[in-house]
Formats: C-alpha cells, sequence, structure tokens
C-alpha cells in the first residue's frame, strides 16, 4: 500500500515509436476520468536526452509525459531526480511530479514560452533568471550535515563509462584520448576544490530550453530537474553562461560580455543574500570574485557536457550531431583553461 509520502509508481512502459497506446494505458491510472478519445498530445522537441509529451483534455489540466532516453539511467540518478523534483516544488520553485513509470516520469506543466535564445541578452530577462537562480540556491539541505557535491565523483562515473564504451567500439580520433581526459579532470579538481565556492542547491543544466518565461506575469520559472543536487554555486553559473552559445549550432561568439555576466552576477547577488537573511548590498569586489570564480566553472561544465555527449552519440536514439556537440564544447574547454586557471 502506497503511503502518503510516496510517490505513485505505475507498472507502464511508454513505447516511443507507438506512444499514444502506451500513454493511454498510463492515463487510466493517472486521470481515470478523462477519455481516451479527448486526450490530445503535443509532441515537445526541444530536448536531446529524453522524448516529452504534453497531454490534456483541456486547458486547466495539461500534464508532460517524459519518456527518458536510451541507457540515460548510466549517468542519471533516476530516484534523485524524482527527491529534487519534490523538493524544489516544496519551496515553490518547480512543478509538482505526479508519479513514475517504467521508462519516465509525468510532472505538471508550467504556463508559459520556453525562451528564445536571444532574450538572454535582454537585462530585464537576465536579472530574472540570475534572481530565479539564486532563490533556489538558497534552499538549505533538509540535514544536519553539509551536502556532498558530487561534482568530480560524477565526472569520473563519465570516465569510466567512456572506458567501458571503447571496449566495444573505435574511440573517435579526433577526440582526446582517454589518458589525457583524465589527466584533465584531476587538473580541474586540483583548482577548482580550492576556490571556496559554496555548495547550493544548483540545477545544473540551465539551458533556455530549461527556462519557462511566463510574460503575463513578468517570471521565469525553471524545468527539468535531472541533474539537479547539491554543487558549487559558480558551477551553476558558469555552466549557464555556457549556454548563452546555443545547442543546435554551438557559437560562443554569443557567450556573454563582462559587463553583461557582471551585471547578471549583482542582480544575482541582492537575491542571495536577500533570500539567505543576509545584508542585502553588493560591493565590486564581490561581484569580481564570483566573476572569477564563475570563469573557472565554465571549463569544467564544458568540460562535464564534452564528456556526457561522447557518451551519448555511443547509446542515444535521438537524431542529434553529439560528436560535433562535444568537440565544440571540448574545443571551448581547451581554448579557455590557461587564460582562466591564471585569473586571480
Amino acid at each position: 500500500m502506497k503511503t502518503s509520502d510516496e510517490l505513485l509508481h505505475i507498472d507502464v512502459h511508454v513505447d516511443q515509436s507507438e506512444d499514444r497506446t502506451s500513454v493511454l494505458d498510463l492515463f487510466r491510472t493517472l486521470r481515470p476520468h478523462w477519455r481516451p478519445q479527448d486526450i490530445r498530445m503535443k509532441t515537445f522537441t526541444e530536448g536531446i536526452t529524453n522524448q516529452l509529451l504534453g497531454c490534456s483534455v483541456d486547458e486547466s489540466d495539461c500534464v508532460l509525459v517524459r519518456v527518458y532516453g536510451q541507457r540515460t539511467e548510466l549517468f542519471v540518478d533516476r530516484q534523485r531526480e524524482m527527491e529534487m523534483f519534490r523538493l524544489l516544488h516544496a519551496h515553490g520553485c518547480g512543478p509538482q511530479i505526479y508519479c513514475s513509470f517504467r521508462n519516465g516520469i509525468c510532472y505538471q506543466f508550467v504556463p508559459g514560452d520556453v525562451l528564445e535564445d536571444k532574450l538572454l541578452f535582454q537585462p530585464s530577462i537576465y536579472r530574472l533568471i540570475a534572481t530565479e537562480m539564486a532563490r533556489i540556491h538558497s534552499i538549505r539541505p533538509a540535514g544536519a550535515h553539509p551536502p556532498e557535491r558530487l561534482l568530480w565523483t560524477k565526472l569520473s562515473r563519465l570516465l569510466t563509462l567512456l572506458e567501458d564504451s571503447s571496449k566495444s567500439s573505435t574511440f573517435n580520433p579526433q577526440l582526446p584520448g582517454l589518458a589525457r581526459l583524465s589527466a584533465e579532470a584531476e587538473s580541474l579538481e586540483r583548482h577548482l576544490s580550492s576556490l571556496g565556492s559554496p555548495t547550493v542547491l544548483c540545477h545544473n543544466d540551465l539551458l533556455t530550453k530549461n527556462i519557462i518565461h511566463d510574460r503575463q506575469q513578468g517570471k521565469v520559472r525553471f524545468i527539468d530537474y535531472e541533474y539537479a543536487e547539491y554543487n558549487y554555486q559558480a558551477f551553476d553559473i558558469g555552466n549557464h553562461f555556457n549556454e548563452f552559445a546555443g545547442v543546435q549550432d554551438v557559437d560562443y561568439s554569443r557567450y556573454p560580455s563582462r559587463s553583461l555576466q557582471s551585471d547578471w552576477l549583482e542582480a544575482y547577488l541582492l537575491s542571495y543574500k536577500h533570500c539567505t537573511g543576509q545584508d542585502v548590498s553588493v560591493t565590486r569586489d564581490e561581484v569580481t570574485r564570483l566573476y572569477v570564480q564563475v570563469c573557472k566553472f565554465s571549463l569544467v561544465s564544458n568540460f562535464f557536457w564534452g564528456l556526457w555527449a561522447i557518451l551519448q552519440s555511443h547509446y542515444s536514439s535521438i537524431d542529434f550531431d553529439f560528436h560535433r556537440y562535444a568537440m565544440a564544447r571540448l574545443n571551448r574547454y581547451f581554448e579557455k583553461k590557461e587564460e582562466y586557471f591564471l585569473m586571480e
């Protein structure tokens, strides 16, 4: 018998090739009052990891059905993802999760539009994003012990998976070898662990498709907490700045200027201090210190997603050029590493 604290689990496998039939099986339990012939389904195409369907019978109740990508359980802790969904929803920062099923989850639709890339450069928008990120970063863990930062563990896990996959397939000669990648991971951990970036609850994957813009209410909300976890504050911000370059056609000429970053960081710090009960004033030195940390952590963001993309090129069935994406992220990492390591 399910207790009130347990998440509903429906023993259904959603077939991606015949999604309507299996999704209807799902809704017989989740929304038994919905008549099958009335259920409308819309496929969303922005994602490059999972498949996403929006299902509804009217505008008052729309359910998102996310079908996990092939083999993503290798590098995503699905149980932890559901915990993060519930934690963020409890603090008013995320949608409600309704249930899990064999190969995915169902959760609440967040009204608004997926943010357009060009809006990242508008002060009125990027300050909203900075403020919302600070609100999430201010959520404290429930336990008495400080949360563990899993960044380096997850990097090590990706490298192990790459080593395993290289045994059954040829490693692309255009990419750095496994020995070089392992050495880079060790270098990053040595350099970045000592910077003093606080441990906070992070989204860890804040690209534009994960930002919903509600024009009517003038606010933004974040979705898709697949990689949400306690992590370095500067990683979450640096990762978001990297996403200015885009996904389909990565172009780092769109990376935010120092002046934009400084304005963004000031808005973030004002919000973070307000949410954590500190004196709400921000000095230029505080902005500069965070700017340096963010630049350095943007390196490990590019490195992480570069490794992730190599793995996806082996396992994913989604039509996306993961090899090209991996090259773009790793090339940026090597291009900026020396410059950012020397920053003080």
